[in-house]
């Protein structure tokens, strides 16, 4: 069973492997935008510690963004998947990103660990005084949007291929 953890220092070489899996593609809640991250050491400990500082309300944020609490999907040390839940809704956010984004990586999809880790992320939402959570994925991805609805999600509309769901943080 998987647990959300804050990134750590002790997980890289489990989420190196993870990493290797993903490849090129994007990973939602990771907080990388752009080509493949570096996956060198001293590169992997200055992430782990810039998203850290991100959930900070005090850490300042690049225009366009918003703080952030950056969770790992963890289960027996082995690194699962990226969660973020985002402290506020940009224009953006409303429209497309939502304030939760998960990725599992690819070796351990289809198996339950994307509904558990937005189940758990719910009360940590509703502890930064998030009531109502906004949770997006694409139109076709059936798995992410039986995922948002097996935690209650209640589907508002679909906007630009974007499916948006509003789940109640305080469900849980």
């Amino acid at each position: 069973m998987i647990e959300l953890v804050p990134p750590s220092p002790d997980l890289y070489d489990s989420w190196l492997e993870a990493e290797d899996e993903f490849g090129d593609a994007h990973r939602d809640g990771s907080g990388f935008s752009g080509p493949r991250p570096s996956t060198d050491r001293p590169a992997y400990d200055a992430m782990v510690a810039d998203r850290l500082s991100m959930a900070d309300p005090s850490t300042p944020v690049p225009e366009g963004f918003v703080h952030c609490t950056f969770l790992w999907m963890v289960g027996e040390a082995e690194f699962i998947g990226y969660l973020a839940i985002r402290h506020a809704l940009t224009p953006f956010l409303l429209e497309e990103g939502g304030h939760v984004g998960y990725s599992v990586r690819p070796s351990r999809r289809q198996e339950g660990h994307a509904t558990r880790a937005l189940g758990l992320s719910l009360p940590v939402a509703e502890s930064l005084g998030i009531e109502r959570v906004l949770v997006t994925c694409d139109d076709d991805n059936i798995g992410s949007y039986r995922t948002i609805e097996a935690n209650g999600g209640v589907l508002e509309d679909v906007r630009n291929g974007k499916r948006r769901y509003w789940l109640d943080a305080s469900a849980r």
